[in-house]
């Protein structure tokens, strides 16, 4: 079965409609030992087969052809590599953010965003503001002397991120794995009896999927804010909601960004909850990208949203999803080490660390997928009502990769024939002028690029879009 057919069956799709799904493209993109442009592929199909079939259904139209263009998948998978802010490239990974040798292996932390390098540094004596150069050379003398899981566990008490490396089958035998194993690729849940709430019928072109629909986006970094990204293409009014006591990072924002509006709001006062429900009170989507004991401390549960707007659509995604670790922080390139895809990847050779996917394809294909699964529920809620939950994490995508998805799209080590320049273009914006990548998402009548550009992170009004 293709990386394409079964992410369909996940979410519990037709199986005739994947009749009107054709690729196209280079081939020997995303180049790895893992099947990643089978993952990747397949995300979009799903995500772009869901729109057409919203679409149809709220046209009264056969469903549109769907297109899968191999060399705009893979640009937008490393969209965050291609992103220029003024001619300016982001910083990926900040200098504490890496491999570490331990005394039984490796170690890979993550500290990107300042309160977690803060705590890393202070499990080694260290001071926040430490600069990276000597911090660098005090972290690698004392994690060299250390075991990697007492590591990961005196940094996580600590409330920092550093994962041990582990091989798949260390991590298929662990509780943590096991957990995460036995759940399927995306959950689906219906959580009451809601009527049915239908959207007007779409006339006219283009005929958007998401047209009318209001979503509201408690999602960061990249993985909840490509599936929100990718509904703003698809015609939803996508309001991004932040913590103002969280960080973000411009530079993530200026990329996932687009079609959407941001506003800072405190959900821990009781004045910000105020203003959630007052938008809860007309929204049709919640996508939320806190794992479960965030979510309790900076934003509302699925039974809080559905008592208070039945008939809801939620979309949910943690890094970890079920199991032990199911409260944890984690980020891409942390699941990739834990559940063994850094060993796979890794180049041989006495004293080389574990390697890397060549893109964030957990981050990119649960977004996708995330999207693809709240695509479909809005289907479902048009025709049998109910409020929706559907759930999905970085770690199952990594055991999707790991152990079902067949080697397919990615045969070979790359190939001189792609040019991302072919899917980049360059837009004017409040941040400065971007060149990011195109949309992947397509099907007959599908918008080419995004109806507006990235403003700054909270600089709009906790109000909808009047409707046309």
């Amino acid at each position: 079965m293709s990386g394409t057919e079964q992410a369909w069956a996940a979410l519990d799709g037709d199986p005739a409609l994947l009749a009107h799904v054709t690729t196209s493209g280079p081939g020997g993109l995303l180049p790895a030992r893992l099947p990643v442009m089978e993952l990747a592929g397949s995300a979009v199909a799903v995500c772009s087969l869901a729109a057409a079939e919203l679409t149809a259904r709220r046209t009264a139209r056969p469903v549109p052809r769907v297109r899968v263009d191999n060399g705009a998948v893979a640009t937008a998978f490393t969209s965050e590599r291609h992103l220029r802010i003024d001619g300016r490239a982001p910083v990926s990974f900040a200098p504490l953010s890496r491999f570490w040798r331990t005394a039984d292996g490796w170690v890979r932390t993550h500290a990107n965003y300042p309160h977690h390098r803060a705590r890393l540094l202070g499990t080694v004596g260290l001071s926040a503001d430490t600069p990276d150069p000597a911090a660098v050379d005090v972290v690698a003398a004392s994690f060299a002397g250390r075991r990697g899981d007492e590591i990961e566990e005196t940094v996580f008490a600590a409330g920092g991120l550093a994962v041990a490396a582990r091989t798949p089958g260390q991590w298929a035998a662990d509780p943590r794995g096991a957990a995460v194993a036995g759940t399927p690729l995306v959950r689906r849940e219906r959580l009451d009896d809601a009527p049915v709430r239908r959207t007007a019928p779409l006339t006219g072109e283009p005929s958007l999927p998401l047209a009318g629909v209001r979503v509201l986006d408690l999602t960061r970094v990249i993985a909840g804010p490509v599936a929100t990204r990718t509904l703003a293409l698809l015609g939803a009014d996508v309001l991004r909601i932040d913590a103002p006591q969280l960080p973000e990072s411009p530079d993530a924002h200026a990329d996932t960004g687009f079609g959407k509006r941001s506003v800072d709001l405190d959900l821990s006062a009781p004045s910000g909850l105020a203003v959630l429900d007052a938008l809860l009170a007309a929204a049709d989507v919640v996508v939320i990208g806190y794992r479960p004991g965030a979510v309790d401390r900076l934003g509302p549960s699925p039974e809080y949203l559905t008592a208070r707007r039945p008939g809801l659509v939620i979309g949910r995604l943690s890094a970890w999803g079920h199991g032990p670790w199911a409260l944890r922080r984690g980020f891409d390139s942390l699941v990739q080490v834990a559940t063994g895809i850094a060993s796979v990847e890794a180049t041989a050779g006495a004293g080389r660390p574990p390697g890397a996917l060549p893109a964030q394809a957990l981050d990119h294909g649960t977004g996708y997928l995330l999207a693809a699964a709240v695509l479909r529920a809005l289907t479902e809620q048009h025709e049998e009502g109910g409020s929706r939950l559907v759930t999905l994490s970085l770690a199952r995508t990594a055991s999707w990769l790991l152990d079902e998805l067949p080697v397919g799209r990615e045969a070979g080590s790359g190939t001189s024939a792609y040019d991302p320049g072919r899917w980049l273009t360059e837009t004017d914006s409040p941040l400065g002028r971007l060149r990011h990548a195109l949309p992947p998402v397509g099907f007959d009548g599908s918008p080419a690029d995004w109806s507006r550009p990235p403003g700054p992170l909270g600089s709009d009004t906790a109000a909808w879009l009047a409707a046309d």
